[in-house]
């Protein structure tokens, strides 16, 4: 059943919409439906499981409208991690970790993915289960696959989603999830949960929905795993950068052994050299005034789980959290916000009119505008980390 909050925000949307804006998407939907459905007949789903599936379906413009809301500010990282590495989360994330101390336990000597990682990512996705979404999921996918901006992933995933019902791996009335299909404890999509969702105890089914988190977690491990996680590495380690320290070398795609990058000053906040764990690159996610990480391939496992490297810190970070470490030592620059893209549309051609190739001017900067925005800063006596800001575009102007 939908919260009253829940309900609130929806009448909110709809009232939004006219009344034969809504009738008409109502009637686009059910056509959409009415062919889907022949389409999933086709694929081997039964008459029945699709009636069940479709019995109460509507177009759900609550859905849309959250996939198309686009923020006019970028959340600035250190923003990000107070709310999804707040004390609160830590100390629940602490205290899950205890409640679950075998069950991770096992998890982490089949998978050999860190029980803190796991614990961490059920933080992100759920706040520990608290939070698994109250949408029905096939509602959700087929209003999505109806409205088109993305259809045809959604599609897939709604025709997953009919393969999952069929199986009986979950009751209909259970099939809720986020407002883009996602389910569960970790927030699994159809396909993934296909693929790469597994039966920790071997009693016939996946199961991720329910308050038992146990497949949810060993799903997410074995999905980690599958993606080459290696034992014994972390998955980042906050470094000190000399002040002499070459910005240009910053970024993933320079990957060098830690006991390299300690030959050139770049050692752990306790200045001793980080182990050789494997080779790695530098990420500055603040540039050169916020956190410095030295990452390792760990890092773009988890990537695969979200591909937003702010996901992959705050997992990392929240999972050290949880294991008994401590914040970030280094400081965030918090006066300093990044750009609009009208801001960064400006930054750029600024910078092509200094003589520095920034680019199309498309406010979006990318590798060539953060490779001039070096280069101008460099030539003003400024650290070259390539960051584009507010403080960067008042300097230009």
């Amino acid at each position: 059943m939908s919260s009253p909050m829940v309900l609130s925000r929806r009448a909110m949307v709809l009232g939004a919409l006219s009344v034969p804006s809504l009738a008409y998407a109502q009637s686009g939907f059910d056509g959409w439906v009415a062919s889907f459905k022949s389409r999933a007949r086709s694929r081997g789903i039964s008459q029945r499981t699709i009636d069940a599936a479709f019995a109460n379906v509507r177009y759900n413009a609550e859905v849309v409208e959250r996939d198309r809301n686009q923020a006019e500010f970028r959340r600035e990282i250190w923003d990000y991690l107070d709310l999804v590495v707040s004390e609160s989360r830590v100390t629940n994330g602490r205290r899950a970790f205890r409640d679950n101390r075998r069950l991770l336990a096992e998890i982490e000597d089949r998978y050999g993915v860190p029980a803190a990682i796991v614990c961490a990512i059920w933080g992100m996705e759920s706040a520990y289960g608290a939070r698994r979404g109250d949408i029905p999921v096939i509602e959700a996918l087929a209003t999505l696959a109806y409205d088109g901006r993305r259809g045809r992933f959604f599609e897939q995933q709604l025709m997953a989603a009919l393969r999952i019902l069929e199986a009986g791996h979950v009751r209909q009335r259970d099939f809720v999830g986020s407002w883009a299909g996602a389910m569960g404890h970790t927030q699994f999509i159809p396909t993934s949960f296909e693929a790469y969702g597994v039966d920790f105890r071997g009693d016939g089914w996946r199961d991720i929905w329910s308050d038992d988190p146990t497949d949810a977690l060993a799903s997410t491990a074995a999905y980690l795993a599958r993606f080459n996680w290696r034992r014994g590495m972390p998955w980042g380690v906050e470094v000190r950068l000399p002040s002499t320290f070459n910005f240009a070398q910053a970024g993933r795609s320079t990957m060098r052994m830690p006991s390299e990058w300690a030959q050139q000053g770049v050692v752990g906040v306790d200045g001793r050299a980080v182990p050789d764990y494997g080779s790695a690159g530098l990420l500055l996610p603040a540039g050169a005034r916020g956190v410095a990480l030295m990452t390792f391939a760990n890092f773009r496992t988890i990537e695969r789980y979200n591909a937003s490297e702010a996901y992959v810190i705050g997992v990392g970070h929240l999972a050290d959290r949880i294991a008994g470490g401590g914040p970030f030592v280094a400081s965030w620059p918090r006066g300093d916000r990044g750009l609009t893209s009208a801001e960064a549309a400006e930054l750029q051609r600024r910078l092509n009119a200094a003589g520095f190739n920034a680019g199309s001017v498309d406010g979006r900067p990318g590798p060539q505008t953060r490779s001039a925005l070096r280069a101008w800063q460099s030539s003003v006596g400024l650290s070259a980390d390539g960051r584009p800001t507010l403080h960067m575009l008042e300097r230009l102007r």
